[in-house]
């Protein structure tokens, strides 16, 4: 007989290993997958080329300091190949941060949380959009909404964010 607590428990174990593939596995993965010539928002992990951030979380390879991600310190076309792995569904302005990745790269490649994970897709502590998507890897910027509560906790609280 499932009880209350069995299905409880599913759900928490849903939510952890749901968001431990879609966080750990599939992310490392597409990140070596192959090398790339700006790693945008970069934290701690090494893209093989220019690795740029807001903040230098620890030392990696290239490294080049951000200002104002809305205005990156690249001419047009810079690079071949960029990637941006969960950073633009924490933004005020992820359709203005696309199309600045868009000027300085020629490929630009998003990676984001999927609905199916929930625990980061509907992360208001730290994300401000979901994004309309099921797949993680992304070649073009998919539909977005507001995330419920986000901007109430944001204005009240700031915004929590692990890096």
């Amino acid at each position: 007989m499932i009880t209350t607590v069995s299905i409880i428990c599913l759900f928490l174990a849903y939510f952890y290993f749901s968001h431990l593939l879609s966080y750990k596995i599939l992310k490392n993965r597409i990140l070596r997958k192959r090398k790339w010539e700006l790693n945008i928002c970069c934290g701690k992990t090494d893209g093989g080329g220019v690795n740029a951030d807001i903040v230098k979380h620890m030392d990696v390879p290239s490294f080049v300091h951000i200002k104002d991600i809305y205005n990156l310190p690249f001419k047009d076309r810079a690079f071949e190949t960029v990637i941006c792995s969960h950073t633009i569904e924490h933004l005020d302005d992820p359709e203005r941060f696309y199309n600045e990745l868009k000027r300085v790269g020629k490929e630009v490649t998003l990676v984001l949380p999927p609905l199916w994970d929930f625990t980061a897709a509907f992360n208001f502590l730290e994300h401000k959009y979901i994004f309309l998507c099921w797949r993680k890897i992304h070649k073009k910027l998919p539909p977005f909404v507001p995330l419920p509560l986000s901007t109430f906790y944001h204005k009240r609280f700031g915004q929590k964010i692990k890096a």
